[in-house]
């Protein structure tokens, strides 16, 4: 571990040199992705200093502890052995954790996509639902959320929206959400109080730079039409909605969120790199990486990573076996617990294939 500490703590060394030369500096993509990997690696930098300082301190307590004739000394001494020890044992954990490979999508920016699924109305009700879910946690975090694409309909339903969520830490935090969130309760238009089981899905993407993914113009089809809307002002008259497909794959992004077109281009793009990252890390990393498709599934009410169960007040994370109650605080944003306890899945996971 002291090796890999020591390598970790060069490498760290010499960012803080490249950044500080003009030429590095005035590369602006360059200096981004170095500026990136040296925030990645304070925080393992930091532990190992203190695990080091730690180190010494102990190997100079078990010093004095062998030349010690002072029982009232040597009983202090043990104390503070004690105590070092235990701080030991917590870096050495922490630093565990710390080495093992970043996901280095977690500080980016997000794309998510919420699309009702099985269900009818009740399911375009909850996909809206689902949207504020995230949009309120946003808020929490001081995130900025940016609707990108939205297909409404005239009751408050979601058909499809897709979003910008812009906020350091932002993937980290969110890409477990991905996967087929179901809801049990009885639809406002129910008049027979039966409880209706419907589902929405939702897909989280890392945003991606032009650093990341390799986009050439000559690939590029872009399209310019008049934004949809439910009639009235909010009709667009002139036409600014943009369609973007990478004609080599097929895959395309739409933004009619802006009234300039030069906004609605930018936002598009940014979707559509963000589908292309996702495509080549699936390539790339098959057996760990999970694909835009794999984290939609099909929509199906079968297909379930979460159920809010309205009658009983609970909500249930399928994939950890984690039970929650407060459906009105989880729904309205309050997902730290859920995204913790995720996250802290995760880590055990990956931390059993290490040691295995």
């Amino acid at each position: 571990m002291l090796d890999r500490l020591a390598a970790v703590a060069e490498r760290y060394e010499e960012i803080e040199r490249s950044m500080s030369d003009p030429d590095i500096a005035s590369d602006h993509l360059r200096f981004q992705r170095l500026a990136q990997e040296y925030s990645s690696l304070k925080t393992l930098v930091t532990l190992g200093r203190e695990y080091r300082k730690v180190l010494g301190e102990l190997d100079e307590v078990r010093a004095m502890l062998r030349d010690s004739s002072d029982p009232e000394m040597t009983a202090l001494t043990k104390d503070e052995q004690q105590g070092l020890e235990t701080r030991q044992q917590e870096l050495q954990d922490a630093l565990q954790l710390a080495l093992l490979p970043p996901d280095p999508n977690d500080e980016k920016n997000v794309v998510m996509e919420v699309r009702a699924g099985t269900g009818g109305d009740e399911a375009g009700l909850f996909a809206n639902d689902l949207f504020r879910m995230y949009t309120r946690y946003a808020q929490r975090k001081n995130w900025e959320v940016e609707v990108v694409d939205a297909n409404e309909t005239g009751i408050g339903a979601i058909k499809e929206i897709v979003y910008q969520v812009k906020g350091k830490g932002a993937y980290s935090r969110l890409k477990h959400e991905s996967g087929v969130h179901r809801v049990q309760r009885v639809p406002t238009t129910e008049s027979s109080g039966r409880i209706h089981t419907s589902a929405a899905t939702v897909a989280v993407l890392p945003e991606a730079e032009e650093v990341d993914v390799d986009v050439k113009a000559e690939d590029l089809q872009i399209d310019v039409f008049h934004a949809g809307g439910h009639g009235g002002q909010n009709v667009q008259k002139v036409a600014t909605a943009i369609r973007i497909t990478h004609k080599p794959t097929g895959i395309a992004a739409i933004c009619q969120d802006e009234r300039s077109q030069a906004k609605n281009k930018d936002k598009a793009m940014s979707v559509l790199r963000a589908r292309l990252l996702a495509r080549e890390v699936e390539k790339q990393q098959a057996e760990r990486a999970q694909s835009r498709k794999t984290q939609v599934g099909t929509g199906d009410r079968s297909e379930r990573a979460r159920t809010y169960n309205f009658p009983q007040n609970r909500m249930t994370d399928h994939r950890i076996d984690l039970t929650s109650h407060g459906l009105e605080a989880i729904l309205d944003g309050d997902l730290d617990e859920i995204i913790d306890a995720l996250i802290e899945h995760e880590q055990t996971e990956r931390l059993a294939e290490v040691v295995a």
